[in-house]
């Protein structure tokens, strides 16, 4: 099943997809020749710039050999510049009357006949053919008279376009093409053009000439005489189902004109205005103004004026096409522009709320580290709270129980009444020593609780003027001060009570000592603090 839908596919578009590939690749290759059309007229210049040579290096007096390089200077001219041509066709007429060769003045005319029906000089032609005796031609040139006359009759039939004029025109046409038809040579270039012209012109293009078709896919032909048989095929491609097949032979005529220098043509001009109908407004601009400047570069006047009805129509739709595809990319543009400050803005709110979510996380990333800082401090308070009320409750109890012993001692002596032996008991407390005993186990106790607290203080001198306790301490004075500092005991007046100092001593102490240091004060202060508790002690240095 797959395949037989595959099947009929192919059958019914394989063949347009085919044309359509082979149309856009025959356009392509029309537009590329269009950049080459100055190589190819370079090189008509360069031979007819040889035969100029030749005509002026020719004696004056030489009239056959004149009239040869004239032929040939008329050949290169005669669909490629109408003022040219008739220039030199003129130089032949002359040359034939210095011969006073009649066969070379009739055809001379037949020339002349031919450069005026292709300007469009439609009475000019019909009066030089008139002037002309076909009888006394010979079968080439009867040949070539009575193609021509009947193309004459064909264009001014076309020309004329009523329906009183144009009826006896194309009679007359037909009836000189049948004329030329029959003195051709069998099988040959002319016979087979001529009969294909005749199928145009009696409308017999049902099916595609057998004759050109002959003619295009068997013969050795010429560029010109390829583009005038791809022109004349195309007309046999009439109906819009056959539209593809008609550009094709048109796109071919076009290109071989260009190859051949021929600027008296039809091609460009028919390919334009097909194309236009079809909606192809670019391409078809650049072949009828193609065509125009072919026209105007000969001289067709009457190709001119043709021209000129159809090229500001399609010019118009082309403007019009390009305003509308400007507008397109106008309004595309303007989306996109749109879409993309649309874009930008939803990145932007979305980047000002990851910036605020940022800012909002690092508060709360800076509030959970001071939350963990206080509940170190707290975690540390606590348990420095805990060691120093085991510490004083067990120093309160022994000298409660001092005191205690102390009261029975004396409430015995002054029973029995030995009041001497009281004075004696008093003498016994030493308070010095009591006092030492106090600071050796505050010491002890505080650097159980912050090992590392001399090592740090040190840290915030230079060497020499670091601050260690001697062999027999375990703090001295100045460490005793900061480490009751460290305790959360700041107040100078406490400080000098609890070491038996003035407030003055201890304000002179720590003064001394934190210009010292090689931080400022505040720092100073911010840095001992920051000594850890519980941390395991390092090694003390001696």
């Amino acid at each position: 099943m797959r395949f037989l839908l595959s099947f009929i596919f192919i059958v019914l578009f394989g063949s347009s997809v085919f044309a359509s590939s082979k149309t856009d690749s025959l356009l392509t290759v029309l537009k590329s020749e269009l950049n080459k059309k100055k190589v190819y007229d370079d090189q008509k210049e360069a031979r007819i710039e040889k035969l100029r040579n030749s005509l002026l290096n020719t004696p004056q007096t030489d009239y056959k050999r004149l009239y040869t390089v004239c032929s040939g200077l008329y050949e290169e001219y005669k669909v490629y510049q109408f003022d040219s041509a008739y220039v030199y066709t003129n130089k032949l007429l002359d040359l034939s009357h210095r011969l006073k060769d009649q066969s070379k003045e009739y055809d001379s005319k037949i020339k002349l006949g031919f450069i005026l029906c292709s300007a469009g000089m439609f009475k000019q032609t019909f009066d030089c053919l008139n002037k002309i005796n076909a009888a006394a031609l010979d079968n080439n040139s009867k040949t070539e008279y009575y193609s021509l006359k009947a193309r004459a009759y064909s264009d001014l039939a076309d020309y004329d376009n009523d329906s009183y004029y144009t009826p006896f025109e194309n009679a007359e046409s037909l009836k000189y093409l049948d004329s030329a038809i029959m003195l051709c040579k069998p099988d040959s270039f002319d016979q087979l053009m001529q009969l294909g012209s005749k199928q145009l012109r009696t409308g017999d293009t049902k099916n595609p000439s057998k004759y050109l078709n002959r003619l295009f896919y068997s013969f050795r032909l010429t560029y010109h005489q390829r583009a005038r048989v791809a022109t004349s095929i195309s007309f046999f491609y009439n109906v819009n189902t056959q539209s593809d097949q008609r550009i094709q032979f048109l796109a071919i005529g076009a290109i071989n004109d260009i190859r051949s220098s021929t600027k008296e043509t039809l091609a460009a001009f028919k390919l334009g205005e097909l194309l236009y109908k079809n909606g192809n407004m670019v391409d078809a601009y650049t072949f009828i103004q193609q065509a125009m400047d072919d026209a105007e570069y000969y001289g067709a006047r009457l190709r001119k004026i043709k021209i000129g009805s159809v090229l500001p129509t399609v010019a118009a739709q082309k403007l019009i096409l390009m305003e509308k595809e400007k507008n397109k990319v106008l309004v595309y543009l303007l989306s996109i522009t749109a879409v993309s400050a649309l874009v930008l803005l939803v990145f932007f709110i979305i980047f000002i709320q990851l910036k605020r979510l940022k800012a909002k996380e690092k508060i709360i990333e800076e509030k959970n580290v001071q939350l963990e800082l206080i509940n170190e401090k707290l975690g540390e308070d606590a348990r420095i709270k805990e060691e120093y009320i085991g510490y004083f409750f067990n120093v309160i109890s022994g000298y409660v129980l001092k005191l205690e012993k102390l009261k029975r001692s004396i409430d015995r002596k002054l029973v029995t009444k030995k009041y001497d032996d009281i004075q004696l008991v008093i003498d016994e407390i030493n308070i010095k020593k009591e006092r030492e005993t106090l600071f050796y186990t505050f010491d002890h106790t505080f650097l159980k609780i912050f090992p590392n607290f001399i090592t740090t203080f040190n840290s915030l001198f230079k060497k020499e003027d670091q601050i260690w306790p001697k062999d027999n301490e375990v703090l001295n004075t100045d460490l005793r001060i900061f480490a009751l500092n460290r305790m959360g005991i700041s107040d100078n007046e406490t400080i000098a009570s609890i070491l038996e100092y003035s407030v003055k001593t201890i304000y002179v102490y720590k003064m001394r000592i934190k210009a010292k240091s090689i931080y400022p004060s505040d720092q100073f202060e911010q840095r001992l603090m920051a000594s850890k508790a519980f941390d395991a002690a390092p090694p003390m240095p001696h």
